[in-house]
């Protein structure tokens, strides 16, 4: 069996988009996935699966509809691809800082991110680097009043959700003593 992480985007915020984490690890167990493990009620999930088709994203959407009203967005990644993502990161140094650094994992390589309209976006104190399919911000006057992290998703245009570094760490640890 393989591990892998998801990241479900938008769920129990703001009293939107319910799904229990119990739920969650249901629908993922009628999927095959195994020792799944959750963190905090914002859809971080660590599993292992024998290796699944295409459309399972799909299909755990669709169950998540079917029992709760709404098909959220979800990035899924090898344990592997999550570890280089960590290792890649461009900012080690504000890890001491953990609320100021922010991964928005994205759903595939952006093909043309405007990254000229992102320099625009950016305040001085903040610094950002697009490594393949991972956005690294460093946002030191904290990410609710930065206007770059608002546009991320709309610059690079592709799908993304984003995980501070101690979600990310968290699951790290989670990935690497199972």
């Amino acid at each position: 069996m393989s591990k892998y992480i998801m990241l479900v985007r938008g769920i129990n915020v703001g009293g939107k988009n319910s799904l229990p984490m119990k739920s969650l690890k249901e629908i993922l167990e009628n999927q095959g996935c195994r020792n799944i493990k959750t963190y905090i009620q914002s859809g971080n999930v660590v599993f292992e699966h024998k290796g699944f088709a295409k459309n399972f994203k799909q299909a755990v959407a669709e169950f998540i509809n079917r029992d709760h009203g709404f098909s959220p967005e979800m990035i899924i990644m090898s344990a592997d691809k999550f570890k280089n993502s960590v290792r890649s990161n461009p900012f080690p140094s504000a890890e001491s800082a953990p609320k100021t650094l922010h991964f928005f994992f994205l759903e595939s390589i952006p093909e043309k991110p405007d990254l000229t309209r992102l320099m625009a976006l950016k305040a001085n104190s903040e610094s950002f680097q697009l490594i393949n399919d991972v956005f690294y911000l460093y946002a030191p006057e904290g990410i609710g009043r930065s206007k770059l992290a608002a546009k991320v998703e709309k610059c690079v245009d592709v799908p993304a959700t984003s995980r501070n570094w101690n979600t990310v760490e968290k699951l790290l640890n989670m990935v690497e003593k199972g």
